[in-house]
């Protein structure tokens, strides 16, 4: 279950990044693409995501890392899975958390957020609310970012293409 669940949000994770990439580092004066969506700027659409002039926005990405409590017997350590993945879906469900997934590999670094807040307060005390947190398994890095104001779309698009859920 737990390889399932890590194999679902590395695609998750690397298909938001790639959209990300797309929508953040486009050169608006050299892209036809991006010529065209300026003459096709949606006001509503950009104070609905909360859109700057630049249709960017301020977010603060958390960075998970493996804390120093995690020799846990198999069945807590699904247990402590199951419910970090629970406050992973409250939270996108609030609109707190448009993107999370893990990385692959065994190193250190285990994981992604990125919160819809503003200040390093804000994601500190979401991040609390993980399980995961809490039990000392994980442990956050956070850094406010600024990023395409799109990226709070993630979810409404991942829903509409998720076939399983978890």
């Amino acid at each position: 279950m737990l390889n399932d669940l890590m194999r679902f949000f590395i695609k998750l994770s690397v298909v938001g990044l790639l959209a990300l990439c797309l929508l953040s580092c486009s050169n608006k004066t050299s892209s036809p693409i991006v010529q065209e969506s300026i003459s096709t700027y949606d006001p509503l659409l950009a104070e609905k995501v909360g859109a700057d002039e630049y249709g960017m926005k301020t977010f603060v990405v958390a960075f998970l890392k493996r804390g120093p409590n995690r020799d846990l017997p198999e069945d807590k350590a699904n247990d402590l899975q199951r419910a970090h993945m629970d406050n992973i879906n409250k939270l996108a469900e609030e609109g707190k958390l448009v993107l999370a997934g893990p990385f692959y590999g065994d190193s250190d670094l285990s994981g992604i957020y990125i919160f819809n807040v503003e200040t390093i307060e804000e994601a500190k005390a979401l991040t609390n609310t993980d399980p995961a947190i809490q039990q000392g398994s994980l442990v956050m890095e956070l850094h406010k970012w600024y990023g395409s104001a799109a990226t709070v779309l993630i979810n409404d698009w991942h829903s509409k293409i998720q076939k399983t859920e978890i």
